[in-house]
């Protein structure tokens, strides 16, 4: 990636929650600067919460190193979670029957941009 793309991503795999819970925590956060998200993140009441922090700290860090952003003009510019694999288990009932269960994993991507500066003319006359 180059500097001109202002794209920084970050992708946390395998992580034991499903899609659908941590998609909630996600949609909290999407389009939020990355200081105000990391705030809202640590006083979030989901267990999740926590990795998904981690991921946007991976993010910032990221782009703070490898691309040398300026981290207070990041912005969560895309959070979005996709399944992964599945560990599958089983439960003995009664009567000598089996039934399944299923422990989802997911994997978690952070994009963060860094927002333009906005350059304002004088009037003109």
């Amino acid at each position: 990636m180059q500097k001109n793309s202002t794209l920084i991503k970050a992708v946390n795999k395998n992580v034991r929650s499903s899609a659908r819970k941590i998609a909630l925590v996600l949609d909290y956060i999407r389009g939020k600067k990355a200081d105000v998200a990391l705030r809202d993140l640590e006083f979030a009441r989901k267990r999740i919460a926590k990795d998904v922090s981690k991921t946007v700290k991976s993010a910032i860090a990221n782009a703070e190193n490898n691309f040398q952003f300026d981290i207070d003009n990041l912005f969560v510019k895309e959070a979005y979670v996709g399944k992964s694999l599945v560990m599958k288990r089983f439960r003995p009932r009664a009567k000598g029957r089996a039934s399944g269960i299923k422990k989802p994993f997911s994997r978690i991507t952070i994009v963060l941009a860094e927002k333009k500066k906005e350059v304002k003319n004088g009037p003109k006359n």
